[in-house]
């Protein structure tokens, strides 16, 4: 495990997995709204992301955390070792969206650009459920089983589903 790709629907829960995950392990985490997005949510450049996004692939261990483009999600799958899915039911990324953006009137989430709005996020989130529910969640399911085969796959599917994999890693690593 030195590249993982943490990815999934919107409000999944990959930022909590991929911080939890680079506690534990010692890897470099990169969460990808970071790269892409300004102070205040505007998008940098394109060609800007996609070179930060290149070198990011380069390094020697990481976990990304996040979706970034259609183009680059597919690069960064590929040069992983280790992919964790979060597939969590529809309604449950519904309710973490909403939780997440409840809890941003207290504490901003965790790494989104820093003074991005809330309620345009939150919005924009809803939308991106339905979307990668109707469009990506299919492709996701079929490459994870195809990618068995040749790299580490971990496919979460509950709550429950991620603290067995926190305690099984845990375990891992103690050997």
């Amino acid at each position: 495990m030195n590249k993982v790709a943490v990815f999934g629907n919107a409000g999944g829960g990959k930022s909590t997995l991929s911080k939890r995950l680079a506690e534990i392990t010692g890897l470099p985490m990169v969460a990808l709204d970071l790269l892409k997005y300004k102070p205040g949510g505007k998008e940098v450049p394109y060609e800007e992301y996609k070179v930060a996004h290149d070198q990011l692939l380069q390094q020697d261990q990481w976990i990304i955390d996040g979706y970034g483009s259609l183009d680059t999600v597919w690069e960064r799958l590929e040069a992983a070792d280790t992919l964790i899915y979060m597939d969590m039911p529809v309604l449950q990324h519904y309710w973490w969206v909403t939780k997440r953006f409840l809890k941003g009137f207290l504490v901003p989430p965790a790494n989104w650009p820093e003074n991005s709005p809330l309620l345009k996020g939150t919005l924009n989130s809803y939308y991106t459920v339905w979307l990668c529910n109707k469009k990506l969640t299919p492709k996701y399911r079929e490459y994870v089983h195809k990618a068995k085969g040749s790299k580490q796959v971990y496919h979460l599917q509950s709550p429950k589903h991620v603290k067995e994999f926190y305690k099984a890693i845990e375990l891992k690593l103690a050997k």
